[in-house]
């Protein structure tokens, strides 16, 4: 787009696949650098619409292979579409094959599960993809019944007792969302899950399709989640972090979407030192609870963790936006300020 709302030459020329059109533009002075509103280039716009040619020749032209907007790389395009070739040309010079967009936490792998890519995955596992990523790639698999990407993850290393955001193992999704060979795939490398009384592979399926009816009833699921939450506060108030993140977490099973108990277990990482950790939740938080203060809070103190001074003062001063009367924030906002300066 050209700032008007009207498509450019070139973004016509991509459109059309017209490579001869978009040769002699280029050739006759083009901007191929110029962005959206969205930060998105000509590039951009050739890898998710899949113009394997097109691509190339942009690339042969000094396209930045790594430009970032707020959808992210063209190899995230390519990938969350299921471009395989090309994906195959944009790894072929050499892309950043980890880079998150900051406002959903996707990478190039994510967004290849996104769309089912088998062959994409693949690609992007033999590249270096991060298979222990933020986005816990190998749980989305198994939740999606995408057995020879789960296949795939396993071989190149991915962890198989690490949940997800809401506590639940591969092996658990792959119960009650994915197939039984799934089950079958993860059972020997997985280790037992205290909550399955039978660890056997029938026993893992039959457990999982009853915890399933269970949350279904509504009225058990909101008593199970005020239980959980009621164990994690006492647990935190004992200094047992521990303890209160496992009833957090569980209670994160009853309810994804809980943003303010992704803020308390947040905490509970905190405490224990997790930085990272208490990054991810909080960020997920944030995401839910957008104009919620304690949630930047939480990011901040993340950061800071992480010593991340810069994207600290950045989050802690749209908390004391939000909330101004806030004297834990504004003082945590003072504090990273100074050690930014350092």
């Amino acid at each position: 787009w050209d700032g008007t709302g009207k498509k450019t030459p070139l973004e016509h020329a991509v459109d059309g696949n017209n490579l001869p059109a978009l040769r002699y533009l280029l050739d006759h002075g083009a901007d191929l650098t110029q962005e959206e509103d969205d930060g998105d280039t000509v590039l951009h716009h050739a890898a998710r619409r899949g113009r394997c040619e097109i691509v190339k020749l942009l690339l042969a032209r000094g396209a930045d292979v790594n430009g970032s907007s707020q959808h992210g790389t063209p190899l995230h395009l390519a990938a969350v579409k299921g471009h395989e070739s090309t994906v195959e040309v944009l790894l072929e010079h050499h892309p950043d094959v980890n880079k998150v967009v900051p406002s959903n936490l996707v990478t190039p792998l994510k967004a290849a599960l996104l769309s089912a890519s088998t062959p994409c995955v693949k690609l992007l596992v033999q590249a270096g993809a991060n298979v222990n990523d933020v986005n816990n790639s190998l749980a989305r698999a198994a939740s999606e019944g995408l057995t020879e990407c789960v296949k795939c993850l396993l071989e190149a290393g991915a962890d198989p007792n690490r949940p997800d955001e809401c506590g639940r193992f591969p092996i658990e999704l792959a119960a009650v969302y994915g197939t039984r060979e799934d089950v079958e795939l993860l059972f020997p490398v997985t280790s037992p899950v205290s909550t399955v009384a039978d660890w056997s592979i029938d026993g893992i399926i039959n457990h999982a399709k009853l915890e399933r009816l269970q949350l279904q009833d509504e009225d058990v699921l909101n008593t199970r989640k005020s239980d959980l939450k009621r164990k994690g506060d006492e647990a935190f108030e004992k200094q047992d972090y521990t303890s209160a993140s496992e009833f957090y977490t569980q209670a994160l099973k009853v309810d994804p979407s809980d943003g303010k108990m992704l803020a308390s277990r947040s905490r509970c990482w905190l405490q224990l030192g997790d930085g990272q950790k208490a990054l991810e939740d909080a960020t997920r938080c944030k995401r839910r609870c957008p104009e919620w203060a304690e949630a930047r809070l939480r990011r901040g103190q993340a950061l800071m963790l992480l010593k991340d001074y810069e994207k600290a003062c950045e989050e802690l001063s749209g908390g004391v936006e939000l909330d101004p009367e806030n004297d834990e924030m504004d003082k945590l906002f003072w504090e990273a300020m100074e050690l930014k300066k350092k």
